[in-house]
């Protein structure tokens, strides 16, 4: 590395460096010729905000972007209509599928019924399988299907197949404004008679409460084991969960279901419909029942070992002799004695 090369390479550097500054200062004039035709067509400039003035509007908006698409005229909660024509310009592209296991005793009831499960399933153009050897039923979408979300429909179909729900309740599940829900409440309560017997506050006698809550939310409502299984729209499936999880903790269905009748009836009434219904509601308070008090009873001082035991007549006999006695030494005379005494006669 001589010193030609270094005074060579110095010269690089500073054309390189000229060249920079030539870019640089025809873009400032190009841009400022620029902001002098924009300020002329516009006219006369805006009065440029302060530095609090920014500050202040970047913490407010910091985030906040127009959105022009977006006004106080749009109905955010409008279900948009999805037609046969409008799937059938999109197909789905790979095939999806679900499968559950159905317990041994559902299988004569499922095959009777599995024609009209296959009926009802094609005309959504959906194929279903039903495997008896394994025990379960598999549903999945076809070239032909156009809803997307029908796949997730059939598969909460079989779901209840498998829960003992009919057939005709179960169906209902393919409408357009069904949906289903499975309630587990077998680890709700760790006592099993317990459990039973809140499971049966649930059902009433005769099915008369279960009826009133089917009333209320307008639900199909089936208590079949550890499950709940309801059926309808998501504003009376989230009622049904709230009434079975409070009975399941030791609250009686018939207090949600007299708060329900009132809402009911506050709904009606237009006048009420944007006021709060806390004053009408019934506020129900719990009653701590008092308990007898037990009766401390004092226990009684036992002695640490067990009594000595009688003695037989051979050893009430031997207590007398006087080769026995304490003080008086044994002598030969005293165990013949001892030996006529214990002899029989």
């Amino acid at each position: 590395y001589t010193e030609s090369h270094r005074v060579y390479h110095m010269c690089e550097v500073s054309q390189m460096q000229c060249f920079c500054l030539n870019v640089l200062a025809s873009f400032h004039l190009t841009s400022t010729r620029h902001m002098r035709n924009y300020t002329a067509e516009a006219g006369p400039a805006k009065d440029v905000p302060t530095e609090e003035q920014t500050e202040q509007k970047s913490k407010k908006n910091k985030y906040r972007r127009d959105k022009p698409w977006d006004h106080d005229g749009i109905d955010h909660w409008k279900e948009v209509e999805y037609t046969e024509e409008q799937g059938k310009k999109n197909t789905l592209v790979e095939e999806s599928s679900f499968s559950t296991l159905f317990p041994k005793y559902r299988e004569h009831y499922l095959r009777q019924w599995w024609p009209q499960v296959t009926a009802a399933l094609k005309n959504h153009h959906i194929a279903c399988q039903l495997d008896l050897i394994e025990g379960s039923m598999t549903v999945k979408t076809t070239r032909k299907t156009w809803d997307p979300y029908i796949i997730i429909k059939a598969r909460d179909l079989i779901k209840l197949l498998a829960r003992s729900v009919p057939f005709e309740a179960a169906t209902r599940i393919l409408e357009e404004d069904m949906a289903c829900d499975v309630i587990k409440i077998g680890n709700t309560v760790n006592n099993k008679d317990r459990f039973v017997k809140r499971r049966q506050r649930l059902i009433g006698q005769d099915g008369a409460t279960l009826k009133a809550i089917e009333l209320l939310t307008e639900c199909y409502i089936l208590v079949q084991g550890n499950t709940v299984s309801a059926i309808g729209k998501h504003k009376g499936l989230k009622q049904v969960r709230r009434v079975v999880l409070d009975c399941m903790n030791n609250v009686h269905p018939i207090y949600k279901i007299k708060e329900m009748m009132i809402k009911r009836e506050l709904a009606s009434n237009e006048s009420l419909k944007e006021e709060s219904w806390d004053r009408f509601l019934p506020k129900f308070k719990r009653k701590n029942t008092k308990q007898k008090k037990k009766s401390i009873v004092a226990k009684k001082d036992k002695p640490l070992f067990p009594p000595a035991p009688t003695l037989s007549k051979v050893g009430t006999t031997c207590e007398y002799l006087p080769c026995f006695a304490p003080t008086s030494a044994a002598s030969p005379h005293c165990v013949s004695s001892l030996y006529k005494s214990c002899t029989p006669r």
